[in-house]
């Protein structure tokens, strides 16, 4: 895990592949910086030491939250004294380690080799593994022939991704557990600490939940087809704690299946009873008046939470700062991997601007379905 030398703070991605695990280990380095600097500082700047201390800090967050529960973790290496390792003999020299969780971050800073090497990624992604444990692992992952790493390109799964991220390596994007043709399917459990956005979603494979979509830290891994990017902002306006109001969207869209915005007047009652508000027939009845006044038989998403909701609706920033990150030399201009600004705007508009030719602001407006974003240079990022 080598940073960029244009870039002290951003991690490089040499060849295909191993970006289920950088990517995710570059937002935690970036939560660190948002969370310790201003976007007025110069915060991009920094020495070898503090490179050392960031990707010791994040390596640390994402072990410990996979590991929850667990006293001690399992630290997978290679023994120091081997000096030219041939790839053919990796396998056979693995070592472990039992390290205290308690010390884990001493222990990281000791062996900051161990993420600097050759087989750094690897390296740590068998660290999370076999310290969350196997059986915990197969327990989350559910379907076994799904292979963390594609065995042809190299691509890490969803469950890889997630693990990497939230710590659970479910394989599905969506909010908490959902019951899907008599099948329990397995979601995030809980608002993550930097979130994810994937342009699948865009392209309607997929619908990503609020526990992603809106992370504790204005931090997001960028899904692609085949690749893995970092947004981030040092605006904390952008993310919030969950509110009542997100736990009502939230549910009005357990009723809402097909994503239409809208659900049937008769599962108003349901929804109020699942949200615990006033659910009696008379008053359910007056409800389903007032918010179907044209009598279509359906009550608007919009029209529910201005209802029950309007004073604890949280307001996006309409305008803010953001950086985008990409790993990979080749997708970034002159080959130099660096955080590019973009000045966003949410434009004030019922109709979403489509652009096929820009899968970063597709897979963006799964979230903000009415942003522009005019990036520093007049260069748009590639997120492939």
């Amino acid at each position: 895990m080598d940073p960029s030398d244009d870039e002290p703070t951003a991690l490089v991605q040499f060849e295909g592949g191993p970006c289920a695990v950088l990517a995710p280990m570059q937002a935690y380095i970036v939560k660190y910086i948002v969370n310790n600097k201003s976007i007025d500082d110069d915060w991009k700047k920094a020495e070898f030491e503090e490179q050392n201390h960031l990707l010791c800090k994040a390596a640390c967050d994402i072990l410990c939250q996979a590991t929850d529960g667990c006293d001690i973790l399992k630290f997978v290496h290679i023994d120091d004294k081997v000096v030219c390792l041939e790839h053919s003999q990796f396998h056979s020299m693995l070592k472990i380690e039992l390290v205290n969780k308690d010390s884990i971050e001493t222990f990281f800073n000791d062996h900051i080799s161990f993420l600097r090497d050759t087989f750094g990624v690897l390296l740590f992604l068998y660290t999370v593994m076999r310290s969350k444990g196997l059986v915990k692992l197969k327990e989350e992952i559910c379907d076994l022939d799904v292979s963390l790493i594609d065995k042809e390109f190299g691509y890490g799964s969803q469950s890889l991704i997630n693990m990497m991220i939230t710590g659970q390596a479910v394989s599905n994007v969506f909010n908490n557990d959902q019951i899907v043709a008599g099948l329990k399917l397995q979601g995030i459990e809980k608002q993550s600490e930097v979130g994810f956005m994937t342009l699948l979603e865009h392209l309607r494979y997929c619908q990503v939940g609020t526990y992603l979509k809106n992370p504790c830290n204005p931090i997001w891994v960028l899904g692609s087809d085949t690749h893995l990017t970092v947004l981030f902002s040092f605006d904390q306006n952008l993310v919030s704690k969950e509110t009542q109001a997100d736990i009502a969207r939230r549910t009005f869209k357990l009723f809402d299946q097909d994503g239409n915005n809208f659900i049937s007047t008769q599962h108003l009652k349901p929804l109020l009873e699942k949200l615990d508000l006033v659910s009696d027939d008379e008053y359910v009845n007056l409800m389903s008046t007032k918010l179907d006044s044209e009598g279509l038989g359906i009550i608007l998403m919009p029209s529910f939470m201005e209802e029950f909701f309007s004073e604890q609706e949280t307001r996006t920033p309409d305008v803010f700062v953001v950086f985008h990150y990409n790993g990979q030399p080749r997708s970034n201009s002159n080959s130099k991997v660096t955080y590019l600004e973009g000045n966003a705007i949410i434009q004030e508009s019922d109709v979403i601007c489509i652009s096929e030719d820009n899968n970063l602001q597709s897979c963006l407006q799964s979230k903000w379905p009415y942003i522009e974003i005019q990036w520093k240079g007049n260069v748009t990022p590639s997120i492939n």
